[in-house]
């Protein structure tokens, strides 16, 4: 909330950034679980004292919010989601401070997966993964609550069934038409739930986790179709669209998504000379490149998204 302090107006927030926190469950039966989370705090508060007058008595300090992510962390004695964690985190500091209005919790979690020895899931074994699964959840004191979740460096990659073709030319344009290229992107994802409150959300234990991962699912399939004859691309916008419908078709608990597709390239290698060519491109060789590339992104919603 905006403050009026000396003819000036003055927002303010507070909170502790890159809170690493691992949480490990052993079941009884032997089997563990692992989850490291990369925590964000931000508290929005009414109180400027502490900036205009010297007085820290309104205030949380942030090394009281790095140590309750881990007083949290341990009091979740049974396996959670990402996003409720995030919930909890933000649940305890708009109930407890009075002067806390509004927190913002976000959390990157890395991605560590369970390893398979000779095709048994091991029991306390995990390899690092790639994509990473992300949330931020904003709860305000009156209850209000809105929960977005992602996935950020999802690589996908397919070798053809992708063109890009009668676009605009001028006078600046080389590139040729193509029906035939690799199309290759670093997905970032992000979607919003339709829950306005906490108790809106579905008690089902893991509920965020299994959504996610049917998500990102639905994603990389609608990317590459079929196994075996593919679906082609006529650009990376039409290929972002048809993902994004998928998700909200798909998801009825979703209100809106939002994809960032980065158009990695690679460009066709032909090396030649003033006699004649030594290495001719023929849908084989390509030198891959990230700089410069192109950037498309989009956001989907229903009509009666908020969000």
């Amino acid at each position: 909330m905006s403050n009026k302090i000396e003819g000036f107006n003055f927002d303010q927030r507070h909170g502790k950034q890159r809170v690493r926190v691992a949480r490990v469950w052993r079941s009884e039966n032997g089997r563990h679980s692992i989850v490291e989370w990369n925590v964000g705090i931000s508290l929005l508060t009414d109180s400027v004292v502490a900036y205009t007058r010297d007085d820290n008595s309104d205030l949380v300090a942030t090394d009281t919010m790095k140590n309750t992510v881990y007083a949290k962390a341990k009091e979740c004695v049974e396996e959670l989601s990402v996003e409720d964690f995030a919930i909890r985190l933000a649940k305890h500091f708009t109930s407890l401070y009075q002067q806390v209005t509004a927190a913002l919790v976000k959390i990157v979690e890395k991605p560590w997966e369970r390893v398979s020895i000779d095709g048994q899931p091991h029991e306390h074994g995990f390899k690092l993964g790639s994509e990473k699964h992300t949330t931020e959840v904003i709860l305000k004191k009156s209850g209000a609550l809105k929960v977005t979740s992602g996935i950020e460096g999802l690589a996908l990659l397919k070798t053809t069934k992708s063109g890009f073709e009668g676009f605009i030319r001028d006078k600046y344009t080389v590139l040729p038409d193509t029906r035939e290229r690799i199309l290759a992107t670093d997905l970032t994802a992000s979607w919003t739930y339709p829950y306005e409150s906490i108790y809106s959300i579905p008690q089902k234990p893991l509920y965020f986790t299994e959504r996610y991962l049917s998500v990102k699912k639905v994603l990389a399939d609608t990317f590459y179709g079929p196994p075996k004859e593919g679906v082609y691309s006529p650009s990376v916008q039409s290929t972002l669209y048809h993902m994004a419908t998928n998700v909200l078709k798909g998801f009825p608990d979703i209100a809106t998504v939002q994809l960032k597709m980065p158009n990695i390239h690679f460009l066709p290698v032909n090396l030649s000379n003033k006699d004649n060519t030594i290495v001719k491109f023929e849908d084989d060789v390509y030198l891959p490149t990230d700089e410069p590339h192109g950037s498309i992104e989009a956001t989907l919603s229903r009509f009666w998204s908020k969000m």
